[in-house]
Order: structure tokens, then sequence, then C-alpha cells
């Protein structure tokens, strides 16, 4: 089993990086480079407790689907996403979300996963999947980041004022 750790602090309030970080329409937008685009479950706006998501998605030259639930939601502070069924023999996703210490938001990720086929998947996981994996979480991190701090949040997140 492999566990990443990361966190990155964005200035932005901590309700608008939780929602953007389980908002369906981001996800889609943010890792274009996947061909990620929901066909089943929640396949819009903002997944909840409960939900499930199915994503399509091209990862290292593999045309995959990974479905996903939410298993665990405490707004904004918490919500872990489970994998239900995909590639990996296992992956459990927890974003976690705090005040930063110089305002804005503090937003660390664990990923946890294991790949299928034993002692291969093993080599596979310290070979290749666990610098892959880092990549991608840095990558979305840091389009999250973009969009928090400017104006484009607001093409994801419903607001009072334009409700």
């Amino acid at each position: 089993m492999i566990v990443i750790h990361l966190s990155i602090q964005i200035d932005a309030p901590v309700e608008r990086v939780f929602d953007l970080a389980r908002s369906i329409d981001f996800h889609s937008r943010s890792l274009a480079h996947t061909d990620e685009q929901a066909v089943a479950g929640r396949t819009s706006g903002l997944i909840g407790l409960g939900e499930t998501v199915t994503w399509p998605a091209r990862h290292l030259g593999v045309r995959q689907h990974l479905t996903a639930q939410i298993t665990a939601f405490d707004r904004p502070k918490f919500f872990q996403d489970t994998m239900v069924h995909g590639a990996f023999a296992w992956m459990q996703h927890d974003h976690a979300f705090a005040p930063g210490p110089r305002g804005g938001t503090v937003m660390r990720d664990v990923l946890r996963f294991a790949a299928p086929l034993g002692v291969l998947g093993r080599i596979a996981e310290r070979a290749l999947l666990r610098r892959y994996m880092t990549r991608f979480l840095q990558v979305r991190n840091a389009e999250l980041k973009r969009v928090a701090e400017s104006d484009r949040w607001r093409e994801f997140l419903v607001t009072e004022a334009s409700a």
C-alpha cells in the first residue's frame, strides 16, 4: 500500500476551497488532460455524503473507469472518497481543510491506495504509481489554488448573490 501526503496553502476562504475540491465541474475542467468527465452518479455540481461519481479517464496511456463514493463528510473541514470500482485493489482519499496560519486555507490530501496483482502490483506502486499519483494531485491542487485565488471560482460555485 502507498500513502501520499500533500499540503498546500491557498489564499481563499475555507468554504470556497472545500466546495471547489468537491465540485464535479471543477474536477472535469482541471483534469481535462486525462479526459475525465463524470458519466454516472453525480455528474455535475457539488458531490455530498453517500453520493457516487464515475469517471472514465486516461492514465498512463490506459483508458479506465473509477467509481468513487463520498464516505465521510464534514463541511467545510473534511471529506473522504473511497473507490468502489476501478483499477486499484483499493483506494481512499482524505481531503482536509483548515484556516491557514497566515489566513486563507491549508488543504491537506492523504491518498492511500494499493495496486492489484500482488507482488507485481507492489513493484508497480513503488516504481511508477507513487510518482504518477503524487504528480496528478499536485497538478490538480495547483489548479485549485489558481482558481480559488482568482475570480474564476465563480464559474464553478453558485453564490447567494448569483443564485
